[in-house]
């Protein structure tokens, strides 16, 4: 086995879902008795709040946090079980940085500095890339834990700041420097990418006009374990695949499978 991108703490546990509350709040049963775990996690986690459910929870940094333990990962039945899908929504940022110590962004061979939490204009990005002689790469990261018909999905829940995000790398674009959105698909069941026009149609086509206006997208697959995050390739996005129309098109099988 590879070792994680990101590795969890040792003291991690799996726990079984009650519920979650007021967005923040999930309970879980640990040990015989109901505990309240944090989420950062603000989407609608579509299709993964299945009460008893496994949860993966780390514990809290700051030990004097009201709420001991962050969930990280929430389990959906498969062909072994279940598998995790992650819903840190804290992963993504760390994971870019982690990729390309690790090599795994062959898109940005030649770049030799990442500059995190990079403010351009009013937004702040996750982070922008330099290198002797290339233009400057801004990267933003989204989570992504919704896979419907096939294909992994973003996002689950209208983001009037993700379609902030597009415009802004696309003003990236015409001043001359690169963007590009990294989609961290976190559950291994996705065959392709594309946005979620049944959720949110006009990210989706914001999403689309920033491609024509040159934002580069790269779904990334990472496979969670109770020790960490692991690489698990890559996927093709589709901007005509149409997830939950039942339009027939066909996605591509997971590429550079690793892990």
């Amino acid at each position: 086995m590879s070792e994680p991108l990101l590795r969890y703490p040792g003291t991690c546990r799996v726990g079984r879902l009650l519920r979650r509350e007021k967005r923040f709040f999930v309970f879980v049963e640990l040990d015989g008795r109901e505990v309240a775990a944090h989420t950062n996690n603000t989407g609608t986690m579509l299709g993964l709040l299945r009460p008893g459910a496994p949860v993966l929870l780390s514990p809290a940094a700051n030990p004097a946090r009201k709420l001991a333990w962050t969930v990280e990962a929430l389990g959906l039945p498969g062909r072994e079980g279940f598998f995790w899908v992650g819903v840190n929504t804290s992963a993504p940022n760390r994971l870019l940085s982690a990729l390309f110590e690790a090599g795994l962004l062959p898109w940005a061979s030649g770049y030799t500095l990442l500059r995190r939490e990079a403010v351009y204009g009013e937004s702040r990005l996750d982070g922008v890339l330099h290198g002797e002689g290339l233009p400057d790469l801004w990267v933003e990261c989204k989570n992504v834990t919704l896979v419907e018909d096939g294909a992994a999905a973003f996002p689950d829940a209208v983001t009037a700041r993700g379609a902030k995000h597009l415009h802004t790398l696309r003003d990236i674009c015409a001043s001359g420097a690169r963007a590009a959105m990294l989609y961290i698909i976190q559950r291994p069941d996705g065959a392709c990418f594309s946005a979620a026009d049944y959720v949110d149609p006009a990210y989706a086509e914001a999403l689309r006009e920033s491609v024509r206006c040159g934002v580069e997208v790269y779904p990334v697959v990472v496979h969670i374990r109770e020790d960490g995050i692991h690489y698990g390739g890559v996927l093709e996005y589709r901007d005509n695949a149409a997830p939950g129309t039942g339009d027939g098109l066909p996605c591509v099988e997971i590429s550079e499978k690793r892990g």
